[in-house]
């Protein structure tokens, strides 16, 4: 005998269905911004500059602990292998113009063990006034275990130093630069100054023996209160990070996501972020934040100041004209 359908069930199965269509429906991606703006030269302009930009992104610091991270490597003052220190300073002005309850500068650098002689070489004591009573030497900060929300390599824990760790916003500021091992180091591979060498050890080989791609991708997941502001005004191209050769770009690149602001960098230095390592990883090997309709770019178009970057052998497969 054939049943008969009441209309309570009737609509309930509308109901059933509906749901079900709408768990089919993808979400709407949101689009991660970035912004790519003209700084020709290392001059007063640079203050406006990064003031412009954070106003752009609407950074709220009022009343919040601030960590500026650049990327200190070598005592070369003249080089490029450093992020310079009028856009670490101009960083500092802007955000306590803004309201920060306090902005500290910090950074631990891989090679060298005397920080503040090296510091003082790259013109940070002549830039910033009173350097010594901002700057935090992060291979010595007292540390806390923490374990990442999504391991990636061998690591299970890590100890970084709280001051990385207590920061209402940790900003990443790197030199944009060719790397020798991971193809290009920019915000996310700065990371790896936060591990404090008290710990670990000169250089921090422990990165590499984890799986240098996934220790990047560790610590990115590791600090979720990021901002990226790159120094690409002149950077380094060939067997960086180190023993490259400066490559003036005159841009610098900014966003809170560094995944979306490190792939932006990248086609800018004609690499193809698919082909970076540590990029895949967090996207999931898809293009997610990394691919450009996802991400919402202002300022200078790449085509505009894309600045092709030389690549030793090993690594000419990633360039974007290879892809």
């Amino acid at each position: 005998m054939q049943k008969t359908i009441t209309r309570r069930e009737l609509l309930a199965a509308a109901a059933g269905a509906a749901a079900l269509s709408a768990c089919n429906v993808a979400k709407p991606v949101t689009l991660a911004r970035v912004s790519v703006v003209r700084a020709p030269a290392y001059d007063q302009s640079v203050y406006e500059t990064v003031g412009r930009l954070l106003d752009e992104h609407r950074v709220n610091v009022r009343g919040r602990n601030v960590v500026l991270k650049p990327n200190l490597v070598e005592f070369e003052p003249e080089s490029s292998i450093n992020t310079n220190p009028i856009v670490v300073h101009a960083a500092l002005e802007a955000f306590r113009a803004r309201g920060a309850a306090s902005v500290r500068i910090a950074e631990g650098p891989g090679h060298r063990r005397n920080t503040l002689d090296l510091a003082e070489a790259a013109g940070y004591f002549k830039t910033v006034p009173h350097f010594e009573d901002l700057f935090v030497d992060l291979n010595l900060d007292d540390v806390s275990r923490v374990n990442p929300p999504r391991q990636f390599s061998r690591m299970k824990k890590l100890y970084l130093p709280n001051t990385a760790l207590g920061a209402d916003l940790l900003v990443s500021m790197p030199k944009m630069k060719t790397h020798h091992w991971v193809g290009a180091t920019l915000s996310m591979k700065n990371l790896f100054g936060v591990v404090p060498g008290a710990v670990y050890g000169w250089p921090k080989n422990v990165l590499h023996w984890a799986g240098i791609e996934e220790s990047i991708a560790d610590l990115h997941a590791l600090f979720p209160r990021q901002f990226a502001l790159v120094d690409g005004i002149v950077g380094m191209q060939g067997n960086g990070p180190i023993e490259g050769v400066a490559k003036k770009v005159g841009v610098l690149v900014a966003g809170a996501d560094p995944v979306a602001v490190d792939a932006t960098c990248c086609r800018i230095m004609r690499i193809d972020p698919m082909r970076i390592g540590y990029l895949q990883l967090v996207s999931g090997g898809v293009e997610t934040q990394i691919s450009e309709r996802n991400i919402q770019q202002t300022g200078e178009s790449i085509a505009s100041v894309e600045t092709p970057f030389d690549l030793i052998p090993e690594f000419q497969s990633i360039r974007l004209e290879n892809s």
